[in-house]
């Protein structure tokens, strides 16, 4: 499931993967509060922790990642990844170079660090 991280500065969206995450996370949670927090701004900062509690993705929900990386990618000031999942970690920088506004990735143990630096103008 993806949840919506509470208590980040305003101009910061941010999830949390929790166990396997399933297309319908996508749809009922994730895309639904991109959409609102671009109702109020041309782009956002996002924060996304896959954590000790993530498993992984089901096929479909890799495809709606996927889809939200590639149609949104230029609405995104900047994105921090926090995780301490080598796969997801390393595929994320490889293709992290293409956000035009700044891409990290972050260790679980330095979240507070990934929140400072996502928010930070």
């Amino acid at each position: 499931m993806i949840r919506l991280i509470e208590g980040l500065p305003d101009n910061v969206l941010g999830f949390e993967a929790v166990g396997k995450v399933q297309e319908d996370d996508y749809k009922s949670v994730l895309d639904p509060a991109i959409d609102a927090a671009l109702e109020n701004r041309d782009k956002i900062r996002f924060l996304y922790l896959l954590g000790n509690e993530f498993t992984g993705y089901s096929g479909g929900a890799m495809w709606e990642d996927t889809k939200v990386g590639m149609s949104d990618w230029t609405k995104f000031e900047k994105i921090a990844l926090v995780t301490d999942h080598k796969g997801y970690r390393d595929g994320a920088n490889a293709v992290g170079w293409m956000i035009p506004g700044g891409f990290r990735t972050f260790s679980v143990a330095d979240l507070a660090l990934a929140e400072a630096w996502v928010a930070a103008e």
